[in-house]
């Protein structure tokens, strides 16, 4: 059963509402539209949480009732209010807040599913994979509420909700003044710490107080991997990091990154080679070492190795060009009579310009990230039909990486058959659009379901760590493919998307997209 908004108390819950006073009754119907079906628990501050149906809708809800409403419910409905202008499939829907004087109520989406406290007291600590994911998930939920100047100000194992169906989703946003957006990155860290170990790293009291982490002599929370074997170094050193309010809290989108690259290596379980920290911006005075220091020196030493071999070549080569007994040799030049990987042999033949391959609309498709609509589906061929006249003309969204839905969309081409490629050409309606190039080995189906396996297997060409590279106008050229390798499925994914001058928002139309191969 899902347990919806148990996370810490705020300054307006000390006194602690007690519903005593018209308690409320399962089959009563609230509004003229939410009937009450089942109570389920009470959250931390008192407050009766009940599952009930949108009678008008009939979809199932939760319901958050308040006694008394007025002016003591004020923190909660407004929080309620806020929370509703921020759409996101990791934060739970609001739908209603209303205020009766004598009772308020919050109505939202039903969960299937549990806590993430009440999964690590029923399961024990999590494995590092399942804890990145889950922190990854509550961070890009946090990238969108911040995006919007808001706070949630509740990020708690009890609003940290798992869903049957594998969906995290983070509940009862609830900021007073006491919090802040350094305050919700701190606590993704005791998330992380939370996951790892069972304990929570942050004082805590009330009845929603969570057993307390085992701490050192100066009362800071010792580190995961002291508390439980199997631990990642990278990940306890992420873990303690965030929680040290001596190095600087990074922001919820380069966390987010950072979750979404430690997940992503969580897969190959590659946790110590994914490198130092990338979010750090900077620490106080007194800031510990980053743990990564022995990485960078190894990296500073090869350096200096390479700037002494460099020196010494640097002096012999003078010293050649000072000796009247050696002749001046022309240089060595692929196609000049030599051939330059083997110099005794006949010049290797130039390589063909490479031509346009030739595409049809029965080769491509709309890929469409979760959880997009794929309202799209069968607008790709307009991006090869040959005609810059036609296009694929995206749908229009609030922010330029869409909305803070989704990672993004694009136009998947199956080839039929292996080849080497040269260039991806795109022709679009406007400059500023963020793309990259991404290659798999099959099409994992039209689908909801295949489009997000495809995001996860697909590789991108050249440096995987790369920034999406933004278009300068309104034709972008892709030219990193490796010589020797042969690619069939080649996915040109949009991420970014620049302003709409003829509208509101953000958006694009692609009208053409070429690939030159050999």
């Amino acid at each position: 059963m899902t347990q919806v908004g148990e996370g810490h108390e705020t300054a307006a819950d000390e006194a602690g509402p007690v519903l005593t006073f018209g308690a409320p009754t399962a089959g009563e119907i609230l509004a003229e539209r939410y009937q009450l079906e089942q109570h389920v628990n009470n959250d931390s501050a008192g407050r009766q949480v009940w599952r009930g149906i949108d009678v008008i809708l009939r979809r199932p809800v939760a319901v958050v009732l308040r006694h008394p409403g007025g002016t003591s419910a004020t923190e909660m409905l407004q929080a309620a209010v806020a929370a509703s202008r921020v759409i996101h499939p990791n934060l739970v829907g609001v739908y209603d807040a209303i205020d009766e004087q004598e009772r308020a109520y919050v109505v939202r989406e039903w969960v299937d599913g549990e806590s993430l406290r009440d999964l690590v007291a029923a399961e024990g600590p999590l494995d590092p994979a399942r804890a990145v994911a889950i922190a990854h998930s509550v961070a890009d939920a946090l990238t969108s509420v911040h995006a919007t100047g808001m706070v949630h100000g509740n990020v708690h194992p009890g609003t940290t909700l798992i869903a049957d169906d594998g969906r995290v989703v983070l509940a009862d946003a609830r900021a007073d003044a006491a919090d802040s957006v350094e305050s919700d990155i701190r606590s993704v860290g005791g998330l992380l710490y939370f996951a790892l170990t069972g304990h929570w790293p942050h004082a805590e009291v009330g009845r929603s107080a969570l057993p307390d982490a085992n701490r050192d002599s100066s009362g800071g929370p010792s580190a995961p991997r002291q508390v439980r074997a199997g631990v990642p170094a990278y990940l306890d050193d992420l873990t303690m990091d965030l929680l040290d309010r001596r190095v600087a809290a990074p922001a919820a989108d380069a966390l987010t990154a950072e979750l979404g690259r430690l997940d992503a290596a969580a897969e190959d379980e590659e946790y110590e080679d994914v490198g130092p920290l990338r979010f750090v911006q900077g620490t106080s005075s007194s800031a510990e070492p980053i743990k990564s220091t022995p990485k960078i020196l190894l990296g500073v030493g090869a350096l200096v190795i390479i700037a002494i071999i460099g020196l010494i070549f640097g002096i012999r080569a003078i010293n050649n060009s000072n000796d009247p007994d050696t002749e001046a040799q022309p240089p060595v030049t692929a196609g000049a009579g030599q051939n330059a990987e083997n110099p005794g042999e006949e010049p290797a033949a130039p390589a063909a310009d490479p031509k346009k391959i030739a595409l049809t609309e029965d080769q491509v498709r709309i890929v469409d990230a979760p959880p997009g609509d794929r309202d799209d589906t069968g607008e790709a061929k307009y991006a090869v039909d040959g005609d810059k006249d036609t296009a694929w003309d995206l749908a229009w969204y609030k922010t330029p990486k869409f909305g803070n839905l989704k990672e993004g969309m694009g136009v998947l081409i199956n080839l039929g058959t292996p080849r080497n490629l040269a260039e991806v050409r795109v022709s679009t309606s406007a400059p500023g659009v963020a793309m990259d190039v991404r290659y798999g080995t099959n099409d994992p189906g039209d689908s909801s379901g295949g489009d997000e396996k495809l995001l996860k297997e697909y590789k991108k060409v050249a440096d995987a760590d790369a920034e999406a590279e933004k278009s300068t106008g309104t034709n972008w050229l892709f030219s990193g493919f490796e010589p020797d390798q042969k690619y069939q499925y080649v996915l040109v994914f949009l991420t970014e998307l620049p302003k709409n001058e003829d509208g509101p928002g953000y958006k694009v139309s692609v009208n053409e997209i070429e690939l030159y191969g050999y």
